[in-house]
């Protein structure tokens, strides 16, 4: 049989034209079928302006999950350096930051502490990663009633010095039915700041260039001092020479002759 196609055009609104088109297809045994398209005119697009869209970076993770099991207990404390409640915590950059977690399992079951890891956050957005430190892994059973200390340490980059960071550190246990745990044991902002070590390499090298001033000015005035020291008994050598050339005109030399022939020579 032929085939038939019928198109019927709307006009729906003066900015936006959408044109319908119905195919009516006739088959044998198969009766009629009706199929329905909408071509979109691209005309139409208008862009939306006044709100921003944000940006999310491949450095942005989903916000991270913490949860902690209802039968541990956790704490950190910071040796290195002595951290007071009662300030921000400051952070040396360049040297080494040491810090302890403790665990306590008050629940009926093990619990083992698997692993243990640091990141320095955006200060502003605790979801965006600046800089990922080592993942410490232990994989330490605690048993019921018992308690546990896991040591951390890592290095601040020297480049993040006089910079407030967001300090995430996270704890990785489970139970022994297999549940995870994932928990946040420090999750507030720091201050990297550069230590005054007082003695830094231009220091040194001011000091030894003065005292390689001071040892000069020492050699060169005792090599004034004796310069003039040879100048006078110079002088005193050549007065004496002329005073005996007066008592003695040939010049003979008389030093090897005994004092009493001198004493009678000089009468």
């Amino acid at each position: 049989m032929p085939r038939c196609c019928v198109a019927f055009a709307f006009h729906v609104d003066e900015l936006t034209t959408t044109l319908l088109t119905l195919h009516v297809a006739t088959r044998r045994d198969a009766g009629y079928g009706v199929y329905a398209e909408e071509d979109e005119n691209i005309d139409d697009i208008v862009d939306v302006e006044g709100e921003e869209s944000s940006v999310i970076t491949d450095e942005e993770t989903v916000e991270d999950t913490s949860n902690a099991s209802a039968d541990a207990d956790t704490t950190i404390l910071f040796t290195k350096p002595i951290y007071n409640t009662l300030s921000t915590l400051e952070l040396p950059a360049g040297n080494i930051v040491e810090f302890l977690v403790g665990f306590i399992n008050k629940g009926e079951s093990d619990f083992v502490l698997e692993s243990l890891d640091a990141s320095f956050r955006y200060a502003m957005d605790f979801n965006f990663h600046i800089q990922n430190f080592s993942t410490f892994t232990f994989n330490k059973i605690v048993k019921p009633n018992h308690e546990a200390t896991l040591a951390y340490s890592f290095i601040p980059s020297e480049s993040f010095a006089g910079r407030p960071f967001g300090l995430n550190v996270n704890l990785n246990y489970r139970d022994t039915n297999g549940i995870s745990y994932n928990e946040a044991v420090f999750n507030e902002t720091v201050q990297i700041v550069e230590i005054d070590d007082g003695l830094d390499g231009e220091t040194i090298f001011l000091y030894v260039f003065l005292a390689a001033c001071i040892i000069l000015a020492l050699v060169g005035g005792q090599q004034l001092l004796s310069s003039l020291g040879r100048k006078s008994r110079s002088s005193t050598s050549r007065k004496t020479a002329v005073e005996m050339g007066t008592s003695n005109p040939n010049n003979v030399d008389y030093d090897w002759l005994p004092k009493e022939v001198l004493n009678r020579i000089s009468k």
